[in-house]
């Protein structure tokens, strides 16, 4: 039956919402399987902004890496699912789910406490939820940078929230068990990273061109045996191009019950910049148009390189039995890289833990990431106003215009070819890369990152200025407007969270008072208001 319990109580949901996350909590076709499965989903908030119970004013987004920031319109649901027979139900066995929803991206940390969780909740009910729910609220906020010992139903969860600052590719800081908590805690090596090797099993040769696709936010649908298969492809695909952040839709799970159907299967318009998780084979047929669909079977780990799916094109779509393959006629820009293939065999045959595996293949992401990223981020570095064209009575100049045809003159001299041996079209992937809402988001991070670093550099002008000098030969008027700006500007800093020493916005805090005392009284009168 749809959500019989929501708890805490006072979280407010729309129907809407739960009509969506109650459909997203059951598979949408019929698996055979009995027993337990967990898989996730992510959904669009409906109905007006709504405040969140944690106030952070906006810290944890600052400094929590761009990939794991609190999502602001979307809700992820981790959901544990169990199907058992039971003769007394008509269908011959019974379903339920338990659904944890929360704004943070950490599928790891949140379907672990569901293990703990959910095989209780089944058995004892709701006393089981109000419990587990005061010990949650109990726990800290996530502070990127701190380990946190998370204690539910007897267990500690010991997990690091990873921080801005952490250097990509760094494996997490081992956390020992330093409180020699006993008994000794559930230490998860991370809050949200999946087993990539598992994931991508059967696309492991086609890494690249799936990072490609990713990197150029195309309309992708992953066809999957099941809601788990599925959610973990999307997510480890939406998880290839960090550090740098993935800025489309994703769906993990994807159900012709969602409010959203229609909009992603209209022929009228094209497909949305979306990768998107689905099971039921019904959208073999509705999404058919869409340019790159890959179709997986389920994922087992065997001692060799599973079966490898094939590249095909698009009209080998059938519509009832549907072989595995990607089905796409994307070309890619850069070649195969065929070492990646070597080392990952050679894994298999020494039997490497899949976790090496994984670290093999995230470092080979990482460093593909960023040979593309670091000319980019070197071009538009060379944008900033110099340090000595910033003078405290003027408006601080402003960052040049972002020129991609410049930018491409760069790429002769400092690209991607000091750091990677791919060979390629570089060029045209940057050309694409630049109409992708990726692009959009990068360039409107860095942009606001470095208006704001501007900011700062004008107060710390500010503040070496000479203000006494400066005043001499100045009118009233011209007084009470630098007045009126440096309040301005005060308040900029702190709304901003402007990379500003506190030291330096307590000086400009005492100038605005050095100013006001040296007007006469009426006029100090009007400004203390």
């Amino acid at each position: 039956s749809l959500g019989q319990l929501v708890y805490p109580h006072d979280f407010r949901l729309t129907e809407k919402e739960k009509t969506s996350i109650c459909y997203l909590s059951f598979p949408d076709s019929y698996s055979g399987g009995l027993g337990d499965t967990q898989f996730s989903f992510r959904l669009r908030q409906s109905g007006g902004p709504r405040t969140s119970p944690f106030q952070d004013d906006g810290r944890y987004n600052r400094e929590a890496p761009l990939t794991l920031q609190r999502e602001a319109a979307h809700y992820f649901g981790y959901v544990y699912f169990r199907q058992v027979k039971d003769s007394s139900m008509r269908r011959g066995y019974f379903q339920k789910s338990l659904v944890l929803v929360s704004r943070l991206p950490y599928v790891n940390l949140f379907q672990s406490l569901l293990q703990l969780i959910a095989p209780e909740y089944f058995d004892k009910l709701e006393p089981c939820l109000e419990a587990v729910c005061n010990e949650i609220d109990q726990w800290p906020p996530p502070v990127p940078g701190q380990t946190l010992n998370l204690p539910v139903m007897g267990v500690v969860i010991q997990v690091r929230i990873p921080s801005r600052v952490d250097k990509p590719g760094s494996s997490p800081v081992k956390q020992f068990n330093q409180e020699n908590l006993l008994p000794a805690p559930l230490v998860l090596p991370s809050v949200h990273e999946l087993d990539l090797f598992r994931c991508f099993q059967p696309v492991l040769i086609h890494i690249q061109m799936l990072w490609e696709l990713m990197l150029l936010g195309e309309p992708m649908v992953v066809m999957a045996p099941s809601p788990t298969v599925s959610s973990e492809m999307v997510l480890a695909l939406t998880s290839v191009l960090a550090p740098l952040r993935y800025c489309c839709d994703f769906r993990p799970y994807f159900t012709i019950h969602d409010s959203e159907f229609k909009e992603y299967t209209t022929r009228t318009q094209a497909p949305p910049n979306i990768v998107v998780g689905v099971t039921n084979p019904f959208f073999i047929k509705t999404l058919q148009h869409w340019p790159h669909i890959l179709r997986v079977g389920e994922l087992r780990m065997s001692g060799d390189l599973p079966k490898q799916v094939k590249v095909k094109k698009l009209a080998k779509l059938k519509t009832l039995d549907t072989k595995p393959g990607i089905y796409t006629s994307y070309k890619t820009f850069l070649h195969k890289d065929k070492s990646l293939i070597k080392r990952l065999l050679k894994g298999i045959q020494r039997k490497r833990p899949s976790e090496v595996q994984s670290a093999l293949l995230r470092r080979h992401l990482l460093e593909l990431t960023q040979s593309f990223i670091i000319p980019l981020e070197h071009y538009i570095a060379s944008l900033m106003p110099l340090q000595r064209a910033i003078t405290p009575w003027k408006n601080p100049p402003q960052i040049r215009p972002f020129c991609q045809e410049d930018f491409m003159k760069t790429l002769e001299h400092a690209g991607p070819q000091l750091t990677c041996v791919l060979k390629g079209d570089w060029l045209g992937l940057y050309r694409r890369f630049f109409k992708s809402p990726n692009f959009d988001g990068w360039f409107r991070q860095r942009h606001r990152e470095m208006t704001h670093k501007l900011e700062a550099l004008h107060l710390e002008a500010i503040c070496e200025a000479d203000i006494v000098a400066w005043m001499k030969d100045k009118s009233e008027v011209e007084i009470v407007d630098l007045v009126l700006k440096l309040r301005e500007k005060l308040v900029r800093a702190r709304c901003q969270h402007l990379p500003v020493k506190e030291e330096t916005l307590q000086r400009v805090g005492l100038y605005i008072d050095t100013i006001i005392g040296s007007l006469p009284e009426d006029l100090q009168a009007v400004l203390h208001h």
